[in-house]
């Protein structure tokens, strides 16, 4: 009996050691193949703490937030509608202290998407949306009108901070 209790207990504590084992290589192996990249193991080390450096410093300041206030816009009839409808938004920018002036030279523009953008919109589709889909239609819009003019976004994202639908 004490001969199957310890065969037992040793194979239970092989068993552990085998799955602790491969718990280890498998974490490793992850970690080494992020790593490396195809690069030399030091340059892909430097680049991780680079990396590490750049959003630990994202993390200390602070994001600034910038407002369009009173976007207008006449949304498209229906047919058979002879009543016009339109929608008032504010749109809050987020932005670093670093790229803010240039975001505030251009807020005319990110105007001028906005009211383009969603002027496109029927009412019918308008009073079905969410906030979070207009937020996400007018990020779209903005990232496309950066990307064809090849100029970097000076804000990470546009929110809506008031939404009225007539």
């Amino acid at each position: 009996m004490k001969m199957i209790v310890i065969f037992a207990l040793v194979a239970v504590v092989g068993a552990a050691a085998a799955g602790g084992a491969v718990w280890y290589m498998s974490k490793g192996d992850a970690a080494t193949a992020d790593a490396h990249d195809g690069k030399d193991g030091k340059d892909a080390k430097d680049k991780a703490k680079k990396v590490a450096k750049k959003e630990e410093k994202k993390d200390d300041v602070p994001p600034k937030y910038l407002t369009v206030d009173k976007v207008i816009i006449m949304l498209k009839r229906q047919p058979g509608d002879t009543a016009s409808h339109y929608m008032s938004a504010d749109l809050v920018i987020s932005t670093s202290p670093k790229t803010e002036k240039e975001a505030k030279e251009q807020l005319p523009m990110l105007r001028s998407v906005a009211v383009r953008t969603l002027s496109n919109l029927p009412i019918a589709t308008a009073q079905l949306m969410t906030i979070d889909q207009f937020a996400a239609e007018l990020n779209k819009a903005f990232d496309e009108t950066y990307e064809h003019e090849g100029r970097e976004k000076p804000f990470s994202e546009v929110m809506i901070g008031k939404l009225i639908i007539e």
